[in-house]
């Protein structure tokens, strides 16, 4: 197998020659944010490695007309540098699209289009390396810097080449993974079960709308609009829907304008700042913040399910929150069946059920092979998590002089806000200006009409500290 060094535009040297400032791990939508503003800074070498062929967004959940939670200006650059030339404005114009979205009035965008948007950036900005699997990272002190092996591998996923880099800093934006609740994982592991999660839902949608009946699990935004989906496709009287979650209601997203301060960078630095106790407290407690579901999305939900029961009669759908599954299991060769306890009730009860959709969320990609040579210098919290500070670095032992970022792998330290993508240009801000060592993109000192807490309150408020 060859070896190799970097290839490409701006791709940095082979080992022996000057190291790149930044290698950032994984091209999903913050490291691509962190790429395209790093790329404006004269001076600031980087490359960006992901192993897909392409970059690819949650294709899976690209049901038609369903939208983003965030405005459009949440786009890759535009709220930390609106002159950029990767903002979302620039890519219409340069689609010839600008007057028809001008028209189209529409602040929130659908998926397909910022997945589209993403793709034309991650297609024309230098630096980014596809086809490119980290292997391993290590910190080499002789040196002082980092050595990250990677593997080229084809569109099948076969090993071409071996190659390595060393750089001053890194960032991890290996993004999330599919969660899958313990009971169903046997399941959901074995091919001949239609047990599936959301993240795979329009591969498997043809089979699941000619499954007899079908449950979905989990009240967020993909649930309901997986369910939504299959209710609008399946006939009338015929629906054979349950949609099932352990949350006490299938609830509206927090939208207030002063409930969206939760995502603002003043409030990521008030929970960073707060012991770690309060904000494990915090987090589960806040869970309409990031959890729940759009209005509209139940409204329509609502709306589907009234429209059938013009004429007489009930839809066969069946919504049911304050649910958790304890166990599953196959019923026969062709049935699934679900054992189910009501949490406020305190009774069990038993679904059997065609096929299940598993709209349960997403949890952290595990780094720890790639990442296993760090670990001794990585510090940890009382609940052994790493602990991450206020720009996003890794605290590491003093004996690193380099940083390692993280993108989308703090929320326990930095809030609710961290997957947010209304947060990552911001974010991608931080780091920009922690590489240059001075701040080449401006912040703002003030983000939120809300002070969420009494220290630092803005002057003017009347507030004055007491001794403790």
């Amino acid at each position: 197998m060859e070896e190799t060094g970097p290839v490409g535009e701006a791709a940095g040297e082979a080992p022996g020659e000057a190291p790149l400032d930044l290698v950032g791990v994984g091209v999903g939508p913050f490291n691509l944010s962190l790429a395209a503003l790093a790329h404006g800074v004269p001076g600031l070498r980087t490359a960006f490695y992901e192993q897909r062929a392409e970059f690819r967004w949650h294709p899976g959940l690209m049901v038609e007309g369903t939208t983003l939670q965030v405005p459009f200006l949440a786009d890759l650059v535009t709220l930390a540098d609106p002159s950029s030339p990767w903002s979302f404005l620039r890519y219409l114009r340069e689609e010839g699209r600008l007057f028809p979205f001008y028209f189209s009035e529409r602040f929130h965008i659908e998926r397909a289009e910022y997945d589209a948007y993403c793709r034309w950036v991650s297609e024309r900005l230098p630096g980014l390396f596809f086809g490119h699997q980290v292997d391993a990272v290590r910190w080499n002190p002789e040196r002082a810097l980092f050595e990250v092996d990677f593997t080229q591998v084809d569109a099948a996923g076969e090993a071409e080449a071996l190659g390595r880099s060393y750089a001053r800093n890194l960032v991890l934006g290996i993004g999330t993974a599919p969660r899958v609740p313990e009971p169903l994982r046997p399941l959901a592991e074995a091919p001949t079960v239609p047990v599936v999660h959301s993240a795979e839902y329009l591969e498997h949608r043809d089979r699941l709308l000619a499954a007899g009946h079908v449950t979905v699990i989990g009240s967020g935004q993909s649930g309901a609009e997986v369910f939504l989906d299959l209710l609008r496709r399946r006939p009338a009287g015929r629906e054979g829907l349950h949609w099932l979650t352990r949350s006490p209601a299938f609830a509206p997203m927090e939208y207030s304008k002063l409930g969206l301060e939760h995502f603002t960078p003043d409030y990521t630095r008030y929970f960073h700042g707060l012991p770690e106790q309060v904000r494990d407290r915090l987090v589960p407690e806040q869970w309409q913040l990031h959890k729940a579901v759009d209005a509209g999305t139940l409204a329509a939900v609502h709306d589907e399910l009234y429209r059938r029961t013009v004429g007489g009669g009930w839809p066969d759908a069946v919504l049911t929150p304050g649910v958790s599954v304890r166990t599953a299991g196959r019923l026969g060769t062709t049935r699934l069946e679900l054992h189910l306890v009501h949490e406020d009730q305190g009774e069990r009860s038993r679904l059997t059920t065609d096929a299940v959709v598993l709209a349960t969320g997403y949890e952290e990609r595990s780094a720890s092979g790639m990442l296993a040579a760090l670990d001794p210098y990585v510090r940890r919290d009382s609940a052994e998590r790493p602990r991450v500070d206020e720009a996003h670095r890794l605290v590491l032992d003093p004996s690193v002089t380099g940083s390692v970022f993280v993108q989308n792998a703090a929320r326990h330290a930095l809030g609710v806000g961290e997957p947010d993508l209304g947060l990552a240009a911001h974010r991608s801000a931080v780091i920009v200006n922690a590489l240059a060592g001075e701040e080449v993109l401006p912040l703002p000192r003030r983000s939120a009409f809300t002070s969420f807490g009494l220290r630092g309150a803005p002057v003017g408020a009347g507030l004055r500290e007491c001794a403790p």
